[in-house]
């Protein structure tokens, strides 16, 4: 909800492959499209694109179990956007071998390890993601690959049984029989989307493709590899090379760019806003209320209150073998005020009328769920904490003209323990509940700013506010949203 999907859409309109870094199917968004809502949870968004091509990358956790009727699933979500009527879809997907499978014993787990903990419960969506990247770090988790491989799926899926049978005996009630039957079944026809990520990847970047990296955990990044120039209907990518066939399966426009990553601070997803002109090959998005950000990255983030995934650029560039050097500029994105959905450390958090009226103003709340987000005044330590994780080069300050009409803006400029400032985002989060935030104030400046085009026509207070926060974490502030619209973005040079 801070903005990322809107700058990912301003920057890049011409997307010719669109990839999952990380996270699975617990998170979701909609788009639409010529006044279709299309779903999505495990799938790539790109599939809404019929010229764009569609990767999932081995950071992802992969599911697809197509008879849980209460979970969304890789055959699942395919049938759904084929019966909404996007072409070829099945032909425009591909998967990493590399990526670890969701299973059906995972989602029950998940369920158990979240009762155990009663009062001081996560708040998983118990589909089974906590479980399936645990088995994968304990190196007993199953790849996509491992599936083709009738005799060793049946011996790793009854050795994970095994070890959670231990653990808890008769509240276990899963078949273990049932999901190899269900595998049978699912494994020619996986078979054809599996491909090698990195040759796939390889491919895609040798070629100079426009690439959307989309993740449910890591917010949106676009990344075009290098300096590119796209000639007119001509065809620049083969995207099943790795597959071993040179089918060409998009064009692009006329296009020209410098490469950079997009990510974000704060912790829900892009604002709501309408599609505008068909001339923009990336859809936008609308209801995205669980895609995440830096501070539930699993290292990083406010733990144990995270995602399992890693949400930092380090995630993407290692969930899709990308090259880093490909990289030449990184955004960082930030609400001008702070936001945060469900449980964890929240230190500017303010649950009275400042809260409330944030909420109010910004509408704070998922579209689709109706479940409100928790408000509060900017936290710059946060922000610093970020930019010395992501080495942001420049700054999108989204959402300004959510504080016109306050008397007096606070931001939270240091923590104090013990009467002692802390040096950065403490991990320990006793130390994080005990310190004091210390804030600045400014006054408000009272003035509308809603879809102000430059940086001149915001009233001096504004501007105070906004380089104030350049200096403090010394990354320059080169875009201001000031509204929901696509256009209602200030670009400084």
């Amino acid at each position: 909800d801070e903005g990322k999907g809107k700058l990912t859409d301003i920057l890049a309109p011409g997307a010719q492959l669109c990839a999952r870094a990380a996270g699975g199917h617990n998170a979701g968004h909609s788009i639409v499209a010529n006044g279709v809502s299309y779903s999505f949870h495990l799938l790539p968004s790109g599939l809404i694109n019929p010229k764009c091509m569609n990767f999932i990358g081995s950071g992802v956790v992969f599911y697809v179990n197509t008879d849980s009727a209460s979970s969304p699933s890789f055959f699942r979500e395919l049938q759904d956007l084929e019966e909404k009527g996007l072409p070829n879809v099945r032909e425009r997907i591909l998967v990493s071998d590399r990526c670890h499978i969701v299973l059906d014993l995972h989602v029950l787990v998940d369920g158990l390890e979240e009762s155990e903990l009663g009062k001081r419960q996560i708040g998983s969506t118990r589909r089974g993601i906590g479980p399936t990247y645990s088995c994968k770090h304990a190196r007993s988790g199953i790849r996509l690959s491992e599936i083709f491989n009738a005799e060793l799926f049946e011996f790793k899926l009854r050795a994970l049984e095994r070890g959670y049978r231990k653990r808890y005996g008769e509240l276990l009630e899963y078949d273990v029989q049932e999901e190899l039957d269900r595998f049978k079944s699912y494994r020619t026809e996986l078979k054809k989307y599996a491909v090698d990520q990195v040759s796939f990847m390889r491919s895609a970047q040798k070629d100079n493709l426009n690439i959307i990296v989309e993740g449910a955990n890591v917010g949106f990044a676009f990344l075009c590899c290098r300096y590119f120039v796209f000639d007119t209907n001509k065809l620049v990518g083969w995207a099943n090379r790795s597959r071993g066939r040179r089918i060409p399966l998009f064009r692009c426009p006329n296009r020209s760019g410098s490469s950079f990553i997009g990510l974000c601070l704060s912790f829900d997803g892009p604002v709501p806003r309408k599609e505008k002109g068909y001339e923009t090959l990336w859809a936008r998005l609308r209801n995205p209320p669980e895609v995440q950000a830096l501070m539930l990255d699993i290292d990083m983030g406010s733990f144990p209150f995270v995602t399992s995934s890693s949400t930092s650029i380090a995630g993407i560039i290692g969930g899709l073998s990308l090259n880093p050097r490909s990289i030449s500029e990184s955004i960082g994105v930030v609400k001008a005020y702070t936001t945060r959905v469900g449980a964890g450390a929240f230190k500017t958090e303010d649950t009275a009328e400042i809260g409330a009226k944030l909420q109010d103003i910004g509408r704070e709340w998922g579209t689709s769920t109706g479940r409100k987000r928790r408000c509060g005044w900017l936290d710059l330590v946060v922000l610093k904490y970020s930019c010395s994780i992501n080495y942001y080069d420049s700054l999108n300050l989204t959402k300004l003209d959510v504080l016109d009409t306050f008397d007096t803006i606070k931001v939270a400029i240091a923590y104090l323990s013990e009467g002692a400032e802390l040096d950065s985002y403490p991990a320990d989060l006793d130390i994080l509940d005990r310190a004091e935030v210390v804030y600045k104030e400014f006054p408000g400046w009272q003035e509308s700013t809603t879809n102000c085009k430059t940086y001149s026509e915001l009233p001096q207070k504004a501007r105070d506010y906004i380089e104030y926060i350049e200096n403090f974490v010394g990354i320059k502030v080169k875009w201001i949203g000031t509204g929901p619209d696509r256009e209602a973005m200030i670009m400084r040079a």
